[in-house]
């Protein structure tokens, strides 16, 4: 056996990002009527140019889009009006954290996702002055086409090695939002049930993502799979080395995490149509147009809500 001094170990673990202990407690807890309080309505015009409205929290609240059950907080959208070709686009909700994260690991204990033809829903993380303080896609998906897309959208100068350790499918390894159309690095989700209309017909399940100075991991786990137990019971701390490989993973080794992504809010959001659910509807075996289908079928979207049990966020 060679003998390995405790320094040259210490150092080695350093270079390779493992001198963070995988240890991480509880620091925020998101649930039932504190996204309220903990959570802000951002209701700008969508910068994806989707056929939405977005609304206020005081509307959210008025028109029945945001209630809280128990500890269950929904987010949906109109399901009874049809538009004007002329007027606003369908009513929904961007909601994004008040508070921001570095280093963290956040825990999503989704039982429902939007779902529908024409719908874009996504559970993100983004940095200030985008794409410069970056942006981590962590369920994101259209037109109920599966599977779900787990991407980094940042600055020039961040690519992803072909090969690594992730049990999902790498799409793209250019993540510099200004090539590509903006398709940045992503990774579909390997497995069944972790997108659309089969995620919610399993009782949904739970999504975590880890983001350090050396890399950004993303977990999916079914409802009823192989969950880890500090995960499913909202534990008030979590060792993400017990958590198995990733869905997903972004490592620093060609792309400077700490220089690309700053302090980043949580957003969760549907938007409809647009720049991506928009451009790929005719191939997504939906009826009529896009904006069409939006604007006249108000009933196809009772089930465009998002159900969460709550949310951790573990530093």
């Amino acid at each position: 056996m060679k003998f390995i001094s405790p320094s040259a170990v210490a150092l080695s673990l350093f270079l390779a990002g493992g001198a963070r202990a995988a240890t991480y407690n509880v620091a925020d807890t998101f649930q039932g009527s504190s996204f309220f309080s903990d959570f802000s309505f951002i209701s700008e015009a969508d910068p994806t140019h989707g056929r939405v409205n977005y609304v206020t929290q005081s509307q959210a609240q008025s028109l029945g889009l945001a209630t809280v059950s128990g500890n269950s907080f929904t987010l949906r959208a109109d399901d009874t009006t049809v538009l004007s070709a002329s007027g606003p686009g369908r009513n929904s909700f961007r909601i994004q954290s008040n508070k921001q994260y570095d280093t963290h690991v956040s825990v999503f204990n989704v039982q429902h996702m939007p779902q529908g033809c024409g719908t874009w829903p996504a559970i993100w993380e983004l940095g200030d002055n985008w794409p410069n303080g970056g942006e981590v896609d962590i369920v994101e998906g259209v037109n109920d086409q599966v599977p779900n897309a787990s991407t980094l959208h940042t600055s020039s100068g961040c690519t992803m090695p072909a090969s690594r350790s992730e049990t999902g499918n790498p799409t793209g390894g250019d993540c510099n939002a200004a090539d590509n159309g903006n398709a940045g690095c992503g990774v579909q989700t390997d497995g069944a049930n972790n997108y659309g209309p089969a995620f919610n017909n399993n009782g949904g399940g739970f999504y975590a993502m880890e983001r350090t100075g050396s890399f950004v991991k993303v977990w999916f786990w079914a409802r009823n799979g192989n969950v880890p137990s500090d995960v499913a019971s909202g534990s008030g701390s979590v060792n993400t080395d017990n958590w198995g490989t990733p869905t997903a993973y972004f490592p620093n080794t060609q792309c400077d995490i700490d220089s690309h992504f700053g302090p980043a809010n949580i957003v969760i959001n549907l938007t409809f149509c647009g720049d991506w659910a928009g451009n790929v509807y005719g191939n997504s075996g939906c009826p009529s147009t896009c904006i069409d289908y939006v604007n006249n079928n108000p009933g196809a979207f009772s089930n465009a809500y998002f159900e969460l049990d709550w949310i951790k966020v573990y530093q």
